[in-house]
């Protein structure tokens, strides 16, 4: 039910902790648990299963199928796990709408601005109702007006148990995190709170 930044300069293992928490890769040692479970313990198909459940991914480039309308892109993943159409179209569109782009389901990438987009992205990484919402740089390509719309949705996305992990550059971007963790060479360096860093 938290927003946690990540920090740190290029090259600190931001995106590294991000892909093991979305387990897309397995630690070298140590061991990584996702309520409970060890995900070293889980099979290819297993973690596949565990990210379509459990893992919303929100990426700086927005990773949209540029064939596809907003609302296509936002049921997808329910598609993986083979909700019935009425029920992803009704999602999707109900999520879009919460995101302030109802009119604008029946376009596709190339027809949305850049922050409508990263809201469909949003939207797409919302849809199958995650535990965990992971955002790498999620504003990395947006102005300061879309970048705080953005933000606005992700750190909305936080409900009962939720958690959003935001890594980040952006002092502004890490603004809105309940605290932030700060990395250098692969490991923590501090943790704080945005608002005492100020």
């Amino acid at each position: 039910g938290e927003v946690v930044g990540i920090a740190g300069p290029s090259g600190s293992g931001k995106s590294t902790l991000l892909h093991l928490l979305a387990g897309l890769e397995s630690p070298t040692s140590g061991r990584l648990t996702f309520e409970g479970t060890d995900l070293s313990t889980l099979s290819e198909r297993q973690l596949t299963n565990h990210r379509l459940d459990n893992i919303g991914i929100v990426f700086q480039r927005f990773h949209l199928l540029p064939s596809l309308s907003a609302r296509a892109n936002v049921a997808l993943p329910l598609l993986e796990r083979g909700v019935k159409k009425r029920h992803r179209r009704d999602r999707a569109e109900r999520l879009l709408a919460n995101v302030g782009l109802a009119g604008r389901i029946d376009h596709t990438p190339s027809e949305l601005s850049g922050g409508e987009q990263q809201r469909v992205a949003i939207s797409r990484a919302l849809a199958p109702d995650p535990a965990l919402v992971i955002a790498d740089e999620p504003t990395g390509e947006l102005d300061s007006e879309t970048s705080r719309e953005v933000l606005e949705v992700l750190t909305a996305a936080t409900s009962g148990d939720r958690t959003v992990v935001i890594a980040s550059h952006d002092t502004e971007t890490l603004a809105v995190a309940d605290r932030v963790i700060e990395l250098t060479d692969g490991q923590i360096h501090r943790e704080y709170s945005p608002a005492e860093n100020i």
